[in-house]
């Protein structure tokens, strides 16, 4: 097994942070581990760098299980497994995708599975994993998976668990209430919610309309090339929103319940990649999705609790960053009790327009799954393609399938140079999404 600081390299960094290191050590010495940090601190290396020191390779069952409250986190959580090149093989299985699929690929059992409990209690009531073996149980954002309706579920695991060791629970949230079912005993907790960086600014934007319309798109206008997220509170306010900014030819992701989860999926990878600078979401983006460093976050509508407003705010100023989480709010309303004092926004009087980005996505139909990496990719955009240095994106490599981010302005032409080419002998399609 590779050494810490080899998958720290690996991973691009070069030292773990206060709460990782106190997080590891109490993982690795302890049965039950409570850990509280904010939003983009880096809980998920915290847990996973030590769960590394319990995995077996001669095991053939599964030995860890991570439950997870959405399809993104569980994404994300696989996503940073495998970079960190263990050797150990992992699984996420989720709702949104068929479940034969996962219980035929469960017959070859990882070493760690990842899921949400929904999806893991119908495979376990299925009987499609050998539970024996599991000795480590790591409940991420528990608090949120109890808020979206999984209590029943998450007791019917830990009960199907007989042979669990080591619980972990994480959480970005102050003054969270542990359920009995869970059978804690004496957990050590972590505490790092009261360390965020004051490098937040919150700063309120007043409109004189009541859609507030004008004082989103100034504000849009003042964020330059910078990168965030507009959180609406429903889905008929997002639609809303969208529709103001298309007719603004302003470009932006949609981030929601009820998407499907390819379109969210592919959301969330035009996001990260810059083809969008701008994602339109409600609180199913306040946490558990992978997204880069924000500069700032839009509360188009505030949220009815200081909690999720606490987790929105989480996506920006992430550890030494700095960020802006920016509040609209009607003139003829008084302004919400738990936000305290904040800044006054600066808007000139004739709004800038708001800037698009110079990049856009293209799909490759091929993955892992068919022995390509990224830098078989790599070779043929720019030996193929001809693109130069600082020309080809962000490259997001799935099992089926991968996505290349490329200048907006040369899409067409590599799409026409590079469809139906070869790329380790296989034939893939290349299109613009």
């Amino acid at each position: 097994m590779k050494s810490q600081a080899e998958i720290l390299t690996k991973l691009g960094i070069t030292a773990l942070n206060p709460m990782q290191r106190e997080a590891r050590k109490a993982i690795l010495h302890g049965d039950e581990v409570m850990l509280l940090s904010p939003t983009g601190t880096g809980k998920t290396l915290a847990f996973l760098l030590p769960l590394l020191n319990t995995l077996s390779p001669k095991e053939e069952l599964i030995q860890a299980l991570i439950l997870v409250p959405s399809r993104e986190l569980a994404i994300q959580i696989e996503q940073v497994f495998r970079e960190m090149g263990s050797g150990f093989r992992s699984q996420s299985v989720y709702g949104g995708r068929p479940g034969s699929k996962e219980r035929q690929d469960l017959k070859n059992p990882p070493a760690l599975l990842i899921g949400t409990p929904g999806r893991v209690a119908d495979h376990l009531r299925r009987e499609a994993f050998d539970v024996r073996r599991i000795k480590t149980l790591i409940l991420d954002e528990f608090d949120k998976s109890l808020e979206t309706g999984f209590e029943g579920e998450m007791k019917q695991i830990v009960r199907d668990l007989p042979n669990v060791q080591k619980k972990i629970l994480t959480s970005a949230t102050q003054a969270v209430e542990v359920p009995d079912f869970l059978g804690l005993a004496d957990p050590v907790t972590i505490d790092y919610l009261g360390t965020r960086s004051s490098r937040l600014r919150i700063v309120e934007a007043v409109s004189e309309q009541k859609d507030k319309l004008d004082v989103l798109e100034a504000l849009l206008g003042e964020t330059g090339n910078g990168r965030g997220i507009i959180f609406c509170n429903v889905k008929s306010t997002l639609a809303f929103v969208g529709e103001f900014l298309d007719s603004r030819g302003i470009d932006y992701g949609t981030f929601m319940g009820g998407l499907e989860q390819q379109d969210r999926e592919r959301a969330l990878i035009k996001f990260r990649n810059g083809t969008h600078r701008i994602l339109l979401a409600t609180d199913l983006a306040a946490r558990g999705i992978d997204v880069p460093e924000l500069d700032f976050i839009i509360h188009y509508q505030l949220p009815l609790r200081e909690a999720e407003f606490t987790h929105r705010n989480g996506r920006t100023a992430r550890m030494h960053a700095n960020g802006t989480a920016y509040v609209l709010r009607y003139a003829g309303l008084p302004a919400a009790e738990y936000l305290g004092k904040v800044e006054a926004a600066e808007l000139p009087l004739t709004p800038r327009r708001a800037e698009n980005s110079n990049w856009t996505t293209l799909y490759v139909s091929a993955g892992r799954r068919d022995k390509i990496s990224k830098g078989d990719l790599a070779g043929l955009f720019f030996k193929q393609g001809g693109l130069q240095k600082g020309e080809l994106g962000v490259i997001e490599l799935l099992t089926d399938c991968a996505f290349v981010g490329v200048p907006k302005k040369k899409a067409e032409a590599l799409v026409a140079l590079l469809n139906n080419t070869r790329v380790k002998k296989r034939k893939v399609r290349i299109l613009e999404v």
